[in-house]
């Protein structure tokens, strides 16, 4: 007899072993067509496979998005091995796992791929789909699957399997002809993929990682429950690509990368004026959030990186210098230095929370394949602080860093907001029961706080847990930027105390937290939110005075000293070319407002106003115009 428990706590038994497609069919024939696999206790398994003990059972259909992804693009990635095959006999199938919004397979062939050939592929995978081939899954016996790869003359396939370890079953899917090695679980058929993938590049890539094995060539391709959530991740990629940074910040004049300065950033007089104005946002929200800002040097000795624990923990990616025999780190992050700080004087529990903050320049040693843009730096500046409080405070202190910010991200143009809880890593340190307080702890607070959160299992940094805070951008992408991190760890380590209401010395809690991140990560970001047209407070030209005719050159100065006075960003073209020349010029660089003035509007004391994005011209008198441009062009909270 096995006793088969559904979700809603119903239970169904059968004499002997039972396929989850057959429950599914028993439970109705609406779930019989809907079903591609189940999970068995908790575990992704394939809906033909036979169930022989009682186990909690969920019936898995489309409609269950994380799982329905993983599996339409692992079997895309399968259909996709078949078609090359097919294709292009003798081709090896090496390894092809699924990936963010997708999948790739690596092959070995003497022949490159060409973006014909991925049309060609693409269209017989196409055709699969209709064959409707079953998926079946086999278990073999070791030396008998090594063999048959071995003769099939797949060296890869067969390597891999003898890398398995003895106690793993070898399990081997089969569609059609087509034969793979596979842990599974899979679709029932090919059919049941249906046609929402697209390939999207290949690539060079070698074995196992390895620059001293051979060069594959890896195929990288987009897979999605339907056509629609295809076309809608397409058009993503298309936004993407307009709204690049790096190439937005060759347009709008605002920074450059190159090989003198391998992921650093030469920031233009524009794109430092967008530093400038997020910094001072930034500023005056933390002091008026009771922070005070400090300053910690570049290069420590390695000693208090020792003590800290990051030497161990980051050595690799840790930029050093030598003077005097001492071997100098230049900081990956502030919050020893920090600790420093606080370890001046005596500290007593009436001077907590103390709200420790600075915009403190950081070097990690990124590999220079993973650099990116302003996305991910060597360079880099956080907006970082740190608070010293009594474990009773964790919770109000929580509660008031997640309303700034909230606040903070909706005056930047971020309304929605995901929250991730992670939690101990493998590699961490402090005690089990520790942690355990600062899971605890960490927890209570982000409840109290009301904020909705999803597990991120393993994840804590190495001395606590923490909060990532994630962006939807305009385009629904998420950035994880903001964080908020428990440590009881680091005061203990660094020996931080405070003198308590009892007169005895105790360790403060450290709560680690940004809300930016990065600055250069988060200007990219912002950036490509807001596709370069930033509003009016963040423009870095906010207005631009130009003119039609030299007659109005000395009325155009004028206007342009006039704004300038009243602390708007402006600058004036009085260049001797078409007036559509200069305004789609100034569109390009996303300059908000261009103020236009002829012979007339220099006469009558007035500006023709053009918005970017917008057809329409107003022409309003000069006074009237400040005035409003002075209330669009505040910040916020200024």
């Amino acid at each position: 007899m096995v006793a088969l428990t559904l979700p809603d706590g119903s239970v169904r038994r059968y004499d002997g072993p039972v396929s989850g497609a057959q429950l599914a069919a028993d439970i109705g024939p609406g779930l019989a067509k809907a079903a591609i696999a189940v999970r068995l206790d908790g575990e992704l398994a394939d809906l033909g496979l036979p169930i022989t003990r009682d186990t909690q059972v969920a019936i898995v259909t489309r409609k269950d998005e994380r799982d329905a992804l993983e599996l339409v693009r692992h079997d895309a990635a399968h259909v996709m091995a078949e078609a090359v095959q097919e294709l292009y006999p003798g081709t090896q199938v090496t390894i092809g796992p699924t990936i963010e919004n997708g999948f790739y397979y690596d092959f070995a062939r003497a022949e490159p791929f060409t973006p014909e050939d991925l049309e060609k592929i693409e269209k017989r995978m196409h055709e699969i789909v209709d064959r409707d081939e079953p998926l079946l899954r086999e278990v073999w016996e070791r030396e008998a699957a090594i063999e048959f790869f071995k003769t099939k003359g797949e060296a890869y396939k067969a390597q891999i399997i003898e890398g398995i370890p003895a106690e793993q079953d070898i399990r081997l899917y089969r569609q059609g002809e087509f034969i793979d090695l596979c842990r599974g679980p899979h679709l029932p058929s090919t059919g049941k993929l249906g046609h929402a993938f697209k390939l999207m590049s290949v690539a060079g890539a070698y074995w196992r990682g390895d620059s001293r094995n051979a060069m594959l060539q890896r195929i990288y391709g987009t897979a999605w429950r339907d056509e629609k959530e295809l076309k809608e991740h397409l058009h993503r990629l298309e936004e993407a690509e307009k709204r690049d940074h790096r190439r937005l910040g060759r347009e709008m004049g605002l920074f450059h990368q190159q090989e003198e300065a391998v992921g650093n950033v030469f920031w233009h007089p524009k794109g430092w004026t967008l530093w400038r104005t997020v910094e001072a946002y930034m500023r005056r929200r933390l002091e008026n959030s009771g922070y005070t800002e400090v300053r910690t040097p570049q290069l420590i000795d390695r000693k208090l990186w020792e003590a800290s624990g990051h030497w161990e923990k980051f050595r690799d990616a840790m930029f050093t210098a030598e003077a005097e025999d001492r071997i100098l780190a230049l900081k990956p992050m502030n919050c020893p230095g920090h600790v420093q700080i606080f370890r001046q004087g005596i500290k007593s529990y009436r001077d907590l929370p103390l709200r420790m903050a600075e915009f403190g320049a950081c070097h990690r040693n990124e590999p220079s394949g993973a650099l990116h843009g302003l996305m991910r730096v060597r360079a880099f500046t956080q907006d970082d602080a740190h608070i010293f409080c009594t474990e009773d405070q964790i919770t109000s202190e929580t509660i008031a860093f997640c309303e700034l910010l909230q606040s903070v991200y909706r005056d930047f143009g971020f309304e929605k907001i995901l929250v991730k809880f992670s939690d101990r890593p493998e590699k961490r340190a402090g005690t089990d029961a520790t942690w355990d307080k600062a899971e605890g702890a960490l927890k209570a607070a982000v409840d109290a706080a009301g904020l909705s959160w999803e597990l991120n299992p393993g994840e804590g940094a190495f001395y606590g847990p923490k909060l990532e805070f994630q962006l939807l951008d305009a385009i629904g992408r998420l950035w994880q930027c903001g964080t908020l991190q428990v440590d009881f760890v680091l005061p203990e380590r660094l020996d931080a105390a405070y003198v308590a209401e009892d007169g005895a010395k105790h360790r403060p809690v450290m709560l680690h937290r940004a809300i930016l991140g990065s600055f250069e990560r988060f200007l990219a970001i912002l950036v490509e939110h807001h596709a370069g047209r930033f509003p009016l407070w963040l423009a870095p030209v906010q207005v631009v005075v130009t003119t039609i005719t030299d007659a109005a050159n000395e009325a155009a100065q004028a206007v342009a000293d006039k704004l300038k006075a009243a602390g708007i960003r402006v600058e004036v073209d009085l260049r001797n070319e078409k007036i559509n020349y200069k305004v789609r010029e100034h569109s390009l660089a996303k300059v908000p407002l261009i103020y236009v003035l002829g012979e007339r509007e220099a006469k009558e004391g007035t500006v023709s106003i053009r918005r970017l994005g917008d057809q329409k011209q107003e022409v309003l008198a000069l006074d009237e115009a400040l005035a409003r441009l002075r209330s669009e062009a505040t910040a916020p909270g200024a």
